[in-house]
């Protein structure tokens, strides 16, 4: 990662919060399609050695994307993410929950509003993250930093292939 990028990640556990900002040298419309993409997702959204796999994706308001986090010997973490709302290249936001491999939710989750703005070709994803609940959250921050800082690495690297393309 570039030193001059911005990568903020705080946790308010008092709001039962997390907010991460991210900056990335590439273009509003290739982050927006990374994050919004099945077939770019699965490419970055798994921390090393797990793989990320979309069974399916509907990306508009009510849609759902479920897919699994898979380990190297095969086991599978299943998640849903519910879309909420849509606006274009700026915002989306979800409700995200573990499931079984039947789409049964794991309940309670968690809401996740993106946001998207670029400058002088480095685009910024705001990303703020709240439980419903603080077991949650504290279950959830076991290992969610490390882990999510491994899958924005891997989009900052998938991003400087596909702008190379």
């Amino acid at each position: 990662m570039s030193n001059d990028l911005l990568f903020d990640f705080n946790v308010d556990k008092a709001a039962k919060t997390v907010v991460i900002i991210r900056e990335f040298n590439a273009g509003l419309s290739l982050v927006w399609d990374a994050f919004t993409k099945a077939e770019l997702l699965d490419q970055w959204s798994a921390p090393a050695p797990m793989r990320a796999k979309t069974k399916y994706m509907n990306f508009e308001v009510g849609g759902r994307r479920f897919y699994a986090m898979i380990s190297p010997d095969g086991q599978e973490r299943w998640a849903v993410q519910e879309f909420t709302s849509i606006t274009p290249k700026t915002n989306f936001k979800m409700y995200n929950t573990f499931a079984d491999k039947d789409e049964n939710r794991e309940l309670p989750g968690s809401e996740w509003d993106y946001n998207f703005s670029e400058q002088n070709g480095i685009t910024k994803v705001h990303i703020t993250i709240f439980n419903e609940s603080f077991e949650r959250l504290e279950k959830l921050l076991a290992g969610f930093k490390i882990g999510f800082t491994m899958t924005l690495k891997n989009l900052e690297e998938l991003l400087t292939t596909l702008s190379q393309k």
